[in-house]
């Protein structure tokens, strides 16, 4: 990851190599099918999904991989889903040399908003 401060959402996506910036769009149009009314914003200088104002959740690119923070609460057979992606309590680390689990991303955007509730 770059070390700039990002003004945007573009901007930072913009920062990474071609075949990186497609799995950031990606998950960005991922999260957005299941929240279309989200905002977004840079905060901490990564991509953060808002709702009513407030952050949901977060996704960054990396070298070697994509994270997401924090985890939400999830049911068993989630947690099963994500178990391989665990990185410490609260991050996913999803390699980008590996295919993307988009659907495992789509449950967890909906485990975050059924948090929010």
């Amino acid at each position: 990851m770059a070390e700039n401060k990002f003004a945007s959402v573009d901007e930072y996506i913009g920062s990474f190599p071609a075949d990186v910036q497609e799995v950031l769009e990606e998950v960005r149009r991922t999260i957005r099918a299941v929240v279309p009314e989200a905002g977004e914003k840079i905060s901490y200088q990564i991509p953060t999904v808002t709702l009513d104002g407030k952050a949901l959740m977060y996704f960054s690119g990396w070298k070697e991989h994509i994270s997401i923070y924090p985890i939400p609460p999830v049911d068993d057979e989630l947690a099963a889903q994500i178990e391989p992606y665990r990185s410490g309590k609260g991050t996913l680390k999803v390699p980008l040399n590996k295919p993307i689990p988009y659907d495992v991303i789509t449950r967890l955007t909906q485990a975050f908003v059924k948090a929010r509730a």
